[in-house]
């Protein structure tokens, strides 16, 4: 009963983010301001200006767990990013902890060389697994924000602890750090260690306040619908144990 009740949700949300997606494409953008994602996009228009780096890391989440949400939205991020960086003279870096997460950057990254049509400039080595265990990732992150002309930290993905040491190396070098986890301890460490962090649902936005497509902008809204429609069930069973029918 509990499996037909999430297909049945899932496809439910499926059919709502179709509609949704026509409906944004003839309706203008109404976006709420959050001021890391005002500040990131400030930070991709300055790195393109002063031939600086952006580094996008994506954390050390897999793909089969609950974990993979978050690098995700850092992927959609990072192809938007791309394609906009691509003919800069630092095009951005993407790192990773994880073997499939690292590869998924490498593609991402072509994706947007090729859509912005100098897929001759792509480089593989632009995106890479930096370490597997979290304070090897940590290390290699932190070297390519110390020692490649890198101007913003983008740390979007599943960070624990290691967060703070990323934050930390990146605030020794004068760079800008926007970030977000999905782990309350490297949630924790961002927002008391960096310029701005995102909070909860808001890395799964990035895409729509980047520009990189109506159904990103279609998602939020769905996602605004689905909250609301649990707060509705939590009050609705709240009441009905109240009142003894359950």
């Amino acid at each position: 009963m509990t499996d037909l009740i999430s297909l049945a949700v899932i496809g439910a949300s499926v059919i709502l983010l179709l509609v949704l997606t026509l409906w944004k494409r003839k309706s203008p953008t109404n976006l709420r301001d959050i001021p890391a994602l005002i500040r990131l996009y400030h930070a991709l228009g300055l790195s393109i200006e002063d031939g600086t780096r952006l580094h996008i890391s994506l954390g050390r989440g897999g793909l089969l767990d609950a974990r993979g949400g978050s690098a995700l939205a850092g992927l959609a991020m990072l192809r938007h990013i791309a394609e906009q960086t691509s003919v800069s003279d630092k095009p951005v870096i993407a790192s990773a902890g994880n073997p499939a997460i690292g590869l998924l950057t490498q593609d991402t990254l072509q994706s947007g060389y090729n859509a912005a049509g100098v897929s001759e400039l792509y480089a593989p080595s632009s995106g890479r697994v930096t370490g597997l265990s979290p304070f090897g990732y940590a290390t290699g992150a932190m070297n390519i924000s110390q020692n490649e002309n890198v101007s913003a930290n983008i740390f979007i993905g599943h960070l624990g602890a290691e967060a703070a040491l990323l934050a930390d190396a990146a605030d020794r070098a004068n760079v800008i750090v926007i970030g977000a986890s999905d782990d309350l301890v490297g949630q924790s460490a961002l927002f008391a260690s960096s310029q701005d962090s995102l909070i909860g649902e808001e890395l799964f936005a990035v895409g729509a306040y980047l520009g990189a497509g109506v159904s990103h902008r279609a998602s939020l809204t769905l996602q605004d619908l689905l909250r609301w429609l649990v707060i509705v069930a939590l009050l609705g069973g709240a009441a009905a144990k109240l009142l003894g029918v359950i």
